[in-house]
């Protein structure tokens, strides 16, 4: 047992000190993911004869959306917290300092799909005002998602957040100073798990780019293959605070409007090719 403890206390650190300052290793792990998938997709757009550079900038605007609509959805989940800051506001705000600190433990963490969200808005807007070939462009991004998911989700097993469900196999948290009741708890190691299926799904969805298959329709297989990871991978998650409705997290909810909008897409890109050939006859 002394031997799993220290074991774990190796690989579990939610922080390292670089050059005098505390990184958070979710974040560092986040920015290598930008960057491999940044330079993967700049390769890709290259082959395809595209100029890497609107990928860059796409990437770089998508980014910002990503931060904003992942801390938005977060709060969203924590609206107890917000409910209880309105009716309570004298008792817990006595200055802009004060506000400022009730913001950070509101929109403090990051929820995946709000980021999602927000980066596709923040992409779909740029490319439609430059005129991009909104198929083409999001063929050569959908395997860079998760693959850049990959390297998030370490993060969070790193940083012991997003962990998993009380089981017999498994990783305990000994350090999570945010929450420590979910400490010296044995946990499924979900983070992992899910790290795992989204580099399956990015070599998946890079083999479908290199043969050219499904053209025009690799973002939306994108998000219908991970609404389905996601969906079933939920319960599996131990932190519950997230927020249910009738039973469901709040990202088992979103995966089912995701899959179900994704179905819907491909149906009618199916159909709308179908039409096409046949006019062509």
């Amino acid at each position: 047992m002394v031997q799993e403890v220290i074991f774990l206390e190796k690989i579990m650190f939610p922080t390292f000190d670089l050059l005098g300052k505390t990184i958070p290793t979710y974040a560092l792990m986040s920015l290598i993911g930008i960057f491999v998938c940044g330079i993967y997709i700049c390769k890709k757009a290259k082959q395809k004869g595209y100029d890497e550079n609107n990928f860059i900038i796409i990437l770089l605007l998508s980014s910002i959306g990503v931060f904003f609509g992942g801390h938005i959805l977060y709060a969203i989940t924590r609206f107890d917290l917000i409910i209880k800051l309105f009716s309570n506001w004298n008792t817990y705000v006595h200055s802009f300092w004060d506000f400022i600190e009730c913001a950070k433990l509101i929109c403090g963490g990051s929820v995946f799909y709000g980021g999602l969200i927000g980066g596709m808005i923040v992409g779909f807007i740029y490319c439609k005002k430059k005129h991009y070939n909104l198929s083409d462009y999001s063929d050569i991004i959908a395997p860079g998602i998760p693959l850049f998911h990959f390297f998030g989700r370490i993060g969070c097993f790193l940083g012991g957040c997003c962990y998993g469900i009380e089981s017999s196999f498994g990783f305990t948290v000994h350090n999570n100073q945010l929450l420590p009741s979910v400490n010296d708890v044995q946990r499924f190691p979900v983070q992992l798990l899910e790290s795992l299926l989204n580099l399956i799904l990015f070599f998946i969805l890079a083999y479908l780019l290199k043969k050219e298959l499904l053209k025009g329709k690799l973002f939306a297989t994108y998000l219908l293959s991970y609404s389905v990871i996601r969906f079933f991978d939920e319960f599996l998650r131990g932190d519950t605070y997230r927020g249910f409705l009738l039973g469901l997290s709040t990202s088992q909810i979103i995966s089912i409007f995701i899959f179900v909008c994704s179905i819907i897409y491909l149906i009618y890109q199916g159909k709308k090719n179908n039409t096409h050939r046949k006019t062509h006859l």
